[in-house]
């Protein structure tokens, strides 16, 4: 996931629970304590549309708890737009409803 974010990378997430700015260290602990959370995720991705170098794209975050890792869950509904420069994401405005 490094690989793919830039080092000044910023996200303006708004969800259901209140507004949140991360950077790019913040981003990568969030990804670390969801792997620890649960046995695995996976994304159901429904929208992409790109143009320039601004990518938006609609998807909703399964989860598979450990305690059942055969169930999976909704965790949230995404819409993101991302900028992009020098092939990495670098400013994200996000949008997330708990599923």
């Amino acid at each position: 996931m490094k690989h793919y974010l830039h080092d000044d990378l910023v996200i303006q997430w708004h969800s259901s629970k209140g507004y949140l700015q991360l950077d790019k260290n913040d981003l990568l602990t969030l990804a670390e304590e969801l792997e620890k959370s649960y046995s695995s995720s996976s994304l159901d991705i429904t929208h992409i549309i790109s143009e320039d170098n601004i990518v938006t794209v609609r998807y909703t975050h399964y989860v598979y708890p450990i305690e059942t890792p055969n169930e999976q869950m909704p965790l949230a509904h995404f819409v993101v737009i991302w900028e992009v420069l020098d092939n990495k994401f670098y400013k994200g405005y996000l949008m997330s409803q708990v599923g």
